[in-house]
């Protein structure tokens, strides 16, 4: 429509705009007039403007409308293409199986030779030994750490309050470790809590602190229903469909009484196994994805929270506190190491 130089068009331009005229004729007319009302409103834009939005343009259509001979990224995966056109392909360890063919991978070198493809794999595995990804002091540093944090809750290493239940026939210890009376737990065993959400919630004191602290918060039905879960999965099989149809209904069913917040893609998924009858029944691992967001969420923000929270600290306060710890010696090789 525009006669400048550099706005001509191409040979397969020229073809479509042909055909185009042809298939809208009776309508063409009033499309070179909004074509032009257009183009006068363009002249009117800033320099700058019409370069960006004509590069948007012409970017626009070489995706959707390519140059004949190109590649139709709507069509096709680009990245699809380019690793067909790879001609480097990854190697997979074969290995001999003795008495004919058993496994198609491996191939028929190596079932004459097996010695051979053996001596490539030890040679494999001794470059890996030789060039390691982690560094042997950052590793001796980890274990010195997790010792170091754990060193309290050790009887061997902090002596309990009670008399060591390694070393005597009293079992006060473990008794005292499985008490729910606030004014029985130790300090050690809350202070614990603060480790990760997975030390919290494997203490049934820990639990129950923390159930109250989300009733608070309005969200008890997150832990109820990850508890509900974890439940699930201990239950006898003739149990299991029962259980199953409970916590859909009281969680995740609409008009649920406990309803949770899970994502929609997830309710949809646990919706469609719900359907299923016969051999593809529900079984103890339909919620699994479910489960897995609700803690997700409780581990980035309800933990968090309820480790800044008064209640926490107020409980940690009121706890007793009667350690006497063991003097703690360092080996010479794990303090060699961190010198270099």
């Amino acid at each position: 429509m525009q006669n400048k130089q550099r706005l001509e068009l191409a040979d397969y331009e020229a073809e479509n705009l042909a055909r185009l005229q042809k298939m809208f004729s009776r309508k063409w007319e009033f499309i070179f007039m909004q074509a032009e009302a257009q183009a006068k409103v363009d002249k009117k834009r800033d320099k700058l403007e019409r370069k960006v939005l004509d590069s948007q343009e012409r970017a626009f259509w070489d995706v959707h409308r390519p140059v004949p001979g190109c590649v139709n990224t709507t069509e096709v995966d680009i990245k699809k293409a380019c690793r067909i056109n790879r001609h480097s392909k990854m190697s997979r360890p074969n290995y001999a199986v003795p008495g004919g063919r058993i496994s198609p991978s491996v191939s028929e070198a190596d079932l004459h030779t097996p010695a051979d493809s053996i001596r490539h794999e030890i040679d494999a595995l001794r470059r890996k030994l030789e060039k390691r990804r982690v560094k042997i002091s950052k590793v001796v540093e980890c274990y010195i750490a997790y010792y170091q944090q754990y060193a309290e809750f050790d009887a061997f290493i902090t002596s309990p309050d009670t008399s060591n239940p390694w070393i005597s026939d009293s079992t006060e210890f473990w008794e005292q470790e499985k008490t729910m009376n606030p004014r029985e737990i130790p300090q050690r065993r809350v202070k614990r809590w603060a480790f990760s959400i997975e030390e919290l919630l494997s203490d049934p004191a820990g639990r129950d602190q923390f159930s109250k602290f989300l009733d608070k918060e309005f969200s008890g039905e997150n832990l109820k229903f990850w508890l509900a879960c974890q439940d699930l999965k201990s239950l006898a099989m003739r149990e299991i469909n029962k259980k199953v149809h409970e916590i859909f209904s009281e969680f995740l069913a609409p008009g649920a009484h406990n309803p949770v917040n899970v994502d929609c893609q997830i309710m949809e998924l646990v919706r469609r196994r719900m359907e299923m009858r016969g051999d593809n029944a529900p079984t103890r691992f339909v919620f699994d994805e479910a489960q897995d967001h609700i803690f997700k969420l409780m581990k980035s923000d309800s933990y968090s929270r309820y480790l800044r929270s008064d209640q926490y600290k107020e409980f940690l306060c009121g706890t007793r506190k009667k350690v006497r710890h063991l003097p703690v010696i360092q080996s010479d090789w794990a303090a060699s190491i961190f010198k270099h």
